[in-house]
């Protein structure tokens, strides 16, 4: 993992900074917004290894954890001898897929794959700006309108 990789991964995980001043939504948006740039970057060293003998496709497995924590109930400690836990997507991991092969040479990387995840990535990503951008759009609408 590169030095930016584990500083975006850290940032990530850290659940972003006091920029939208308590807005768990928007904090969550810019979480999503990190994690598909991470995303992007691994899909983008797969394709440039696609050539690479032997090389091993990585991938970012927190969209699993999301998905399965999207369901699930928060649940709080209510007494001090309680278990503490994580919510269940708070750790990103990029994870190498070592136990296949398409080609002789050992290379696991499937172009298509490869090209259709980076779309859905995309996609993601921008449907994720859109949304933080009308937040943003709402809040600027409601600053001028109480200056009036």
């Amino acid at each position: 993992m590169t030095c930016s990789n584990k500083i975006l991964k850290k940032n990530i995980e850290q659940g972003g900074g006091k920029m939208f001043g308590g807005d768990k939504v928007a904090v969550r948006l810019v979480r999503e917004m990190d994690l598909a740039s991470l995303r992007k970057r691994v899909i983008a060293n797969n394709l440039a290894n696609l050539n690479t003998v032997g090389f091993k496709r990585s991938f970012v497995s927190f969209s699993r954890e999301l998905e399965t924590a999207s369901g699930r109930l928060v649940v709080s400690m209510t007494h001090p001898r309680h278990l503490p836990g994580k919510n269940a997507g708070d750790e990103v991991r990029i994870e190498t897929e070592r136990h296949t092969a398409i080609r002789a040479d050992g290379n696991n990387v499937d172009l298509e794959r490869e090209m259709l995840d980076m779309v859905a990535n995309q996609l993601h990503y921008h449907t994720i700006t859109r949304q933080l951008s009308s937040r943003l759009a709402n809040w600027q609408y409601v600053i001028n309108e109480g200056r009036r």
